[in-house]
Order: structure tokens, then C-alpha cells, then sequence
């Protein structure tokens, strides 16, 4: 079949066929559309190579050397991408011959053309291979992004659904995308999505995420919604995070994989192949990117205290909040490690999560927190929280990848405590900066320098009540800094600037 076509929902039509001279057996075909529509062509031929030289031809001797030439393998790139195998196997006759397909096929060169236009655009080499999940090893080392795309809906077998959580959680990506905008596959897909991570739900990629920056920035992209036409809007891009990572990836439910192809319909909704282009480099841009960071967070650091009494040592509580609050759940074990190992504190290894809304919160002399993205607090949590400050807590907070949202609502919810305070830059003769470790110059990572190349000095804010630091707050990440993950979309200080601010920080909020 020299093009790929797909069918859609439609009446069943029975087909006879004789078999053996018999009697007719009835095949049922269902049909999305009056007629098969192509939906992309098919993947452009292998090159090929040949070799030359003389050899002789199966001739009676003697025989003169002849040249010819032979083919040989084109060497294969290493594989990135596996399409997995979706659907059941359907039956279409057209032109009078009887072809096979499944739903997977429909758009049988989308990832393929989506990783020779990256290929050329960031100077890599990668292919994409097809995967069943029968076989599939389930190994991130082997095979980094798992790929699901179709129109209809679709199961996997319940024995793989752990193991495609144990895929994400070792380091792979898994991404998805509607072809056509089909709701039967955007709902199979978001059902997929929460079998494997009940408690991490698919949620809108903000804009500051670095999928929008990895490669290209994108603000907005340019979609085709049936009956409405060509409009300009938010990219639709949803993910499931794991720390600070994006694992699950999905393209909210609009078409991608037509326009990574090449081409468009007038039905469904899709993103147009321009942007559709520059938003596919940048989720393998960023999968290629965060690989190492995926495989890190894979080692889980487990708190050996937890769950045993709370004694007369420190204990870090950190804030419940209606964002994501616990990006990396072992960076404090790290830090903690660290503060005993360098100084005389006694320490418990333990994290307790608090909620504002409970009294038992405020029994910590100090209490953490983090995020990536927006979050709010309620008018509960906002009175409870400016007793336990003035009554003596300290809270220390940081942006963590140094993210925009976290920073905005930070900025914000802290007013709302405190409305008669203001953050404000903590001057280097601040004895913070002395209590352990004397600090007056940090590194940056990377994107911090591009963005401000003259920064060197620490950049921490803080509220004081009667003259006593109460609230400590970094703009810039730490949590990485503390792990040691090696997150190249972080806003961060580097690992052991971010370890020495922490304990410093921690031993000035039990010091004074």
C-alpha cells in the first residue's frame, strides 16, 4: 500500500469472501469516513549505500573481472523514540484489495519527520523505532521517550501499567498526542496518564516552563479548530511532573503529529505544522536535556528516622500547599546531611509535611517551603500563619529552578501574612551570611549567568519582626543545588554555594 489510510468511526459494512471455495465469511469493517482519507504519507525510503569494486561473475573460467556494485546497511543512528504499537488490527478494501491496519499507523511518518527536521535543526543524529509493549523492555537506558498517538480510544495491558511508572520514574518520557484531535484518544490517554500516577494529575504547562524555552521560545501557537477556524492562543501543552521533571508529556488534547508531518485537515483541532514544528524540538530538546536529571531522581534518599518519635533535635517541616509543594522530596535528607556533618546541630532525619490549617504545625521552630508554580492560601492559613511569625517561627522559602510562578505567588501570599512588611535584599554584612560559613560570593548555574551575567553575590530577602529575621526567601533555587541534580533548565545557585546558604540560613533561624 503505497499510503497510509485511516478509518473513523462509521456504519459496519460486511464484506463476503470465499474461502476455500465455501461458504462467506463476513468481515466487519468499521468506517470513519464515507470514503478512507489519507492522513500523511508514508516514511520516505531508506538511503542507500553500494560499494564498488570487481568481482567474478558465475561464468565457466576464464572469465574477466566485471564491476559492480553491491548494496550495503546504512548504519543506524542510536534510537530516542518508540512509537508504540496501539490499536486493533482493522480490515479496508480499497480498489478492489484487502489491507490490515491499526490505529497507531494512521500517521505512519509523523515522529519520523519530526526527528529529521530536529535532527537538522540542533545538529543530532536519532531515529525512531517501533515498539510493542508486549516486548518492550521498559528501559530508559535503551529507549528514552515512549510514544503514543491515534485516533481512537485505546487499552494497554493492566501488567504495564507499573511498568510504564517504573519507565517514567527511571529517567523516560513518555509522550502523547491526539492525531486529528480525536476525544476518544485525548480521553484513553489522560485515563492512561492517572492509572500510572493516581496522585499526579496531567495539569497545563505554565509558561514559564522550560518546555516553551528549550529550543525555540514560544508564547503562543497558531491552532485550527473545525468550525472555527485559524485563531492565535496558549500553547496546549499538559504534563504529569516528577520532581522537577516533566515525564508524562501531552499535547492537551490538539493535534501535533500532522503537523510534525507536514500536513493539515480541516477537521478536529490541531496545532498548525509551523508551531506544531517548534513545539515537537522543544519536548525532544528538553527530554534529551532533563534524561540525566530523570535518572538521578530515580535513586530515591529515604529519611532512616521517619516515623520514630520527634525528639529534642531538628526537624524540617515543610507547607502543604495547593501547588506543587514537594518538587523534590529527598533535597532536604541531603541538607541535613550536610548541616551534621559541619557543624554541632543535632539533627533527626526526618521531614514531616505540615498544614497551615492544623494547630500541630507550629509546634517547628521552623517551617519550608517550595514550588514551581502558582499556588494560594486561604484566608485560614494566611491568619495562622502570621501568629506562628509573630509568635517567633521562621519561615524559609525558595523558587525552586528559580520558576516565575512560585516567585510571583510567594511574593504575593507573603504580603497578605505580613501587610505591613516588605521583603527586602539581605546586605552582605547580614550575619545570615556569617553563621556558618563566611559567604560574600556564589556561582550561578548557567541560565542564571545568561540572564544576569554580573551576578556573583547571594540573593536572599527577608522580613523582619522586632528586629529578628522571620522570613528567609531565595528567588533562585536551592533544592537542585542541595540534591546535587543536574537540572539544565534550573535557575539555581551551584550545588555547594546552595549547601552553604542552607545551613546557614538554618543555623541563623535556630541561633536567633
Amino acid at each position: 500500500m503505497r499510503r497510509r489510510h485511516f478509518l473513523t468511526r462509521g456504519v459496519l459494512r460486511p464484506i463476503a469472501t470465499v474461502v476455500g471455495g465455501g461458504a462467506g465469511l463476513e468481515i466487519m469493517l468499521a468506517e470513519a469516513f464515507a470514503e478512507p482519507r489519507t492522513c500523511g504519507p508514508p516514511p520516505q525510503a531508506k538511503p542507500q549505500r553500494r560499494t564498488a569494486g570487481e568481482s567474478l561473475p558465475p561464468l565457466p573460467l576464464p572469465a574477466t573481472p566485471l564491476r559492480r556494485s553491491e548494496k550495503k546497511r546504512q548504519p543506524s543512528p542510536p534510537s530516542l523514540v518508540g512509537k508504540a504499537i496501539l490499536g486493533d488490527v482493522k480490515w479496508m478494501v480499497q480498489d478492489g484489495q484487502r489491507f490490515a491496519y491499526r490505529d497507531w499507523m494512521t500517521d505512519p511518518a509523523d515522529i519520523k519527520n519530526l526527528l529529521d527536521w530536529t535532527n537538522q535543526q540542533l545538529h543530532i543524529h536519532y531515529r525512531p523505532v517501533d515498539s510493542d509493549l508486549q516486548q518492550f523492555s521498559f528501559n530508559p537506558t535503551e529507549l528514552p521517550i515512549m510514544y503514543f498517538t491515534g485516533h481512537d480510544a485505546f487499552t494497554v495491558p493492566d501488567a504495564a501499567i507499573p511498568k510504564l511508572r517504573q519507565f517514567v520514574t527511571d529517567g523516560g518520557t513518555i509522550l502523547g498526542d491526539a492525531c486529528c484531535g480525536m476525544p476518544e484518544f485525548d480521553k484513553a490517554f489522560r485515563t492512561l496518564a492517572k492509572a500510572m500516577f493516581p496522585d499526579r494529575p496531567l495539569e497545563a504547562v505554565t509558561p514559564d516552563h522550560p518546555l516553551y524555552s528549550a529550543f525555540y521560545p514560544i508564547a503562543d501557537v497558531e491552532v485550527m479548530i473545525e468550525g472555527k477556524g485559524k485563531a492565535r492562543q496558549a500553547p496546549p501543552l499538559e504534563a504529569v511532573s516528577v520532581g522537577c521533571r516533566a515525564a508524562v508529556i501531552y499535547t492537551g488534547g490538539y493535534d501535533c503529529s500532522c503537523g510534525w508531518d507536514g500536513h493539515t485537515h480541516e477537521h478536529g483541532k490541531r496545532v498548525l505544522p509551523g508551531d506544531a514544528r517548534k513545539l515537537g524540538a522543544n519536548i525532544l530538546t528538553y527530554a534529551l536535556a532533563t534524561y540525566e536529571l530523570g535518572r538521578f531522581l530515580a535513586t530515591e534518599r529515604v529519611y532512616h528516622q521517619k516515623g520514630e518519635p520527634t525528639r529534642d533535635q531538628l526537624v524540617i517541616a515543610q507547607v502543604i500547599h495547593d501547588g506543587d509543594w514537594d518538587t523534590q522530596p529527598s533535597s532536604l535528607a541531603s541538607l541535613l546531611k550536610h548541616l551534621a556533618e559541619n557543624t554541632t546541630v543535632e539533627v533527626q532525619f526526618k521531614k514531616e509535611d505540615v498544614d497551615l490549617r492544623h494547630v500541630d504545625a507550629f509546634a517547628h521552630p521552623i517551617l519550608y517551603m517550595t514550588g514551581h508554580r502558582e499556588f494560594r492560601l486561604s484566608d485560614q492559613e494566611v491568619e495562622n500563619l502570621r501568629r506562628y511569625l509573630s509568635a517567633g517561627g521562621v519561615l524559609i522559602a525558595n523558587a525552586c529552578c528559580g520558576r516565575a510562578g512560585f516567585d510571583k505567588a510567594f511574593r504575593r501570599e507573603i504580603a497578605r501574612v505580613l501587610p505591613q512588611q516588605k521583603l527586602d535584599r539581605l546586605p552582605l554584612e547580614h550575619p545570615l551570611y556569617q553563621s556558618v560559613f563566611p559567604i560574600r560570593q556564589v556561582g550561578y548555574t548557567p541560565l542564571v549567568l545568561h540572564e544576569h551575567p554580573q551576578l556573583s553575590q547571594p540573593t536572599l530577602e527577608g522580613i523582619s519582626l522586632e528586629k529578628q529575621l522571620r522570613v528567609i526567601y531565595s528567588p533562585f533555587g536551592l533544592v537542585n543545588g542541595w540534591s546535587g541534580a543536574p537540572n539544565p533548565y534550573a535557575r539555581d545557585y551551584q550545588s555547594d554555594d546552595a549547601l552553604r546558604l542552607g545551613i546557614n540560613m538554618l543555623v541563623y533561624s535556630m541561633t536567633h
